[in-house]
């Protein structure tokens, strides 16, 4: 397994327009993906998470906003200061599907950082995703 790459998809039994808007919206993001979220949803806008639980926060930089269909942003590798770290690219890609929504997330780009620091970022960033998207499948179940 690479240690550049985290891929994983879902299939949620929601319609695109509701699985979009709970990954694109303050109020969406905010109720599955960490405490509080802020977000200015065009390219180069800036989104802003918190986790409240962690004591963690991160602000990502919007590179792709393709409604309904793909979300892409950059954000700073966990372990290293976020002034001037290297950044992966987190990117969503919704496909209608028989039945819901088919959500493709792959985060690429640890190897920039050195090895130990990559490997732990990418180790956190796995569990976190894996967490972070059964969040998000209650929080669509919950509120259908």
């Amino acid at each position: 397994m690479s240690s550049d790459v985290i891929e994983r998809v879902v299939v949620l039994r929601h319609p695109i327009e509701r699985v979009w808007a709970a990954l694109t919206t303050a109020e969406g993001l905010s109720r599955w993906f960490g405490s509080v979220a802020e977000i200015e949803l065009r390219p180069g806008g800036r989104a802003f998470f918190r986790w409240d639980d962690l004591d963690e926060e991160s602000v990502a930089t919007i590179v792709l906003v393709d409604p309904p269909h793909r979300f892409a942003f950059r954000w700073a590798i966990e372990g290293l200061p976020a002034d001037d770290a290297p950044r992966t690219l987190v990117d969503f890609t919704l496909e209608q599907v028989p039945g819901g929504t088919r959500v493709s997330l792959v985060e690429s780009g640890f190897a920039q950082a050195a090895t130990d620091v990559a490997r732990s970022a990418h180790q956190a960033n796995s569990q976190g995703w894996d967490a972070e998207l059964v969040d998000l499948e209650t929080y669509l179940d919950a509120t259908a």
